[in-house]
Formats: structure tokens, C-alpha cells, sequence
């Protein structure tokens, strides 16, 4: 079939067209594979510092695959794990950050890297839902926050000094605390449901593990009124010593028959609330 002679040239245009738009995108996506790894590094810099941190992880993980040796690299590396850790990519950004450290130790921002490490951690627990009905944290699966914890102990034992030790040190006394309510959670439970042994167990592990967090004087309450159910009259006596020597005003010592006091029905009626 013949083209008529007045559709010839706007298909010739149109061709001409599409043969350029080819061509020039041929040519941008050959120049960003060709540039120097100073710009390649400039650039995914850039998109890291305006928060467009999708398209930094792309740039670093292009420099990284071209250029596997070097310093730009080695930087690229703990800034592609920032990236993915801003990308609420923890998976990612945990794995990057440990092959970092590893391959790296001698870098002089290590001691950041392990920082970082407990960040991903750190806020690993976070979900909407959660959030959005503020569910107690201590109530959730204590994994990453162990995790956590060991990480910022990691960065504030082999480097004391560092700018991010103080922080670090913070946060392991707040996850410390949320670690101890989470095991003062459980004996409370075993409590309310008469599971005295269990309840007595769970509290003696607290005052072991967490003396020196605010859940202590409730976990020797709870020990105390578990032993005298379970009739272990020495028991009891002593832990009453300790709780009225070390917390004279607890609760439990006014009134040991109405402590620990149930929430409402209607909050335990609220789904996820975590209240039992």
C-alpha cells in the first residue's frame, strides 16, 4: 500500500522523532555510566543531603559496582547504609552497616557505624498500627531491642569518647528499662492468673538482671505477694525487708490485698491494647 504523499512528512518527522528521543536517552543513560566516581559520588551525595534518599541508594549502589576499591567507596558504603535506614529499609541497612564494619574497622568513622547499627535496631520495633494506637513498646517481642542494646554497648565500650558514646549510653538506659518492663509485664500476667511460681521467677530474674531500673520495686512486690500464696513464709519476709528498705513508700506495703490493681474492663477490651 502506497502512502499518500501529504502523510509522508509528518511520519517522516515523527520518525525522525522517536530515532532522536532513542538517541539522547541512549546518551544520558551512558554518561551516568561513565562519569568519573568523583561525580558519581557528588551526585549521590546531593540526593542524600535534599532527603531524596531512593535515588542516593541507586547512586551509591552504581559507584560501589563500578568502583568496588577505594575511598569514595569505602564512604558510599556507610552512607548507602544511612540511606536504606532512612528508606525504612532496615533489613538492608542492617546488612550494608555490618559489611561495613567488617570490611572497614580501621575507618575513622567506625565508631559512627556502630552508632548507626543500634539506630536500625533501635527503631526496628516501630509499626503504624502500633503506633497509632500507642501500644506499650515493652509489651512487644524484646528481640531487636536486646539487639539494640548490644550494639550502642559495642560503640560505648570500644569507643568511650566518641561524639556518639553519650547517646548511645542514653539509649541503652531507656532500652534497659523497656527490657525490664517487658519481663515486669510477664510476672505481673502470672500473677493475675494465680501462676505464683511462674510470677515469683520472672520478678527474681528482674531484680538480677535490672537492679537499678525503676521496675525493681515492683518486681520485689511481686515476689513478695507470690511467696506468701505459695505459703513460703521466709521468702516473703525477705524480699518484704528489701522492698521496705529500699522503696518505703511502694504501694504494695499500704495496701498488699488490692496491689497490684486490675486495669479497667473496658481497656481490657481494646484489641492490641496489651492490657490483660
Amino acid at each position: 500500500m502506497r502512502v499518500a504523499p501529504i502523510l509522508r512528512l509528518p511520519l517522516l518527522a515523527l520518525l525522525v522523532l522517536l530515532v532522536g528521543c532513542s538517541h539522547f536517552g541512549k546518551n544520558k543513560r551512558d554518561e551516568a555510566e561513565t562519569l568519573p566516581v568523583e561525580q558519581v559520588y557528588a551526585k549521590a551525595k546531593q540526593s542524600l543531603q535534599i532527603g531524596n534518599y531512593g535515588r542516593a541508594e541507586k547512586a551509591y549502589q552504581r559507584l560501589i559496582a563500578r568502583f568496588p576499591f577505594g575511598p569514595y567507596t569505602e564512604q558510599s558504603e556507610l552512607e548507602l547504609a544511612y540511606a536504606q535506614y532512612k528508606s525504612d529499609k532496615p533489613d538492608d541497612a542492617y546488612s550494608t552497616i555490618n559489611r561495613f564494619i567488617k570490611t572497614y574497622p580501621t575507618n575513622k568513622h567506625i565508631d559512627y557505624a556502630y552508632y548507626l547499627r543500634g539506630l536500625i535496631n533501635f527503631n526496628r520495633t516501630n509499626s503504624f498500627l502500633e503506633n497509632y494506637i500507642k501500644r506499650d513498646r515493652s509489651r512487644r517481642d524484646p528481640g531487636y531491642a536486646v539487639q539494640a542494646f548490644n550494639d550502642f554497648s559495642d560503640l560505648v565500650t570500644r569507643y568511650p569518647n566518641s561524639r556518639y558514646a553519650n547517646d548511645g549510653r542514653q539509649r541503652m538506659i531507656y532500652l534497659r528499662n523497656g527490657l525490664a518492663q517487658y519481663e515486669l509485664n510477664i510476672a505481673m500476667y502470672y500473677l493475675r492468673i494465680q501462676a505464683y511460681v511462674a510470677a515469683a521467677d520472672r520478678a527474681e530474674y528482674i531484680i538480677e538482671h535490672y537492679q537499678q531500673t525503676p521496675q525493681a520495686a515492683d518486681a520485689l512486690a511481686v515476689m513478695t505477694k507470690s511467696y506468701r500464696k505459695l505459703g513460703q513464709t521466709k521468702l516473703a519476709d525477705d524480699a518484704e525487708r528489701v522492698l521496705k528498705l529500699n522503696y518505703p513508700n511502694h504501694p504494695y506495703l499500704a495496701d498488699q490485698k488490692g496491689w497490684p490493681k486490675r486495669p479497667s474492663t473496658i481497656r481490657r477490651m481494646i484489641p492490641l491494647s496489651g492490657h490483660y
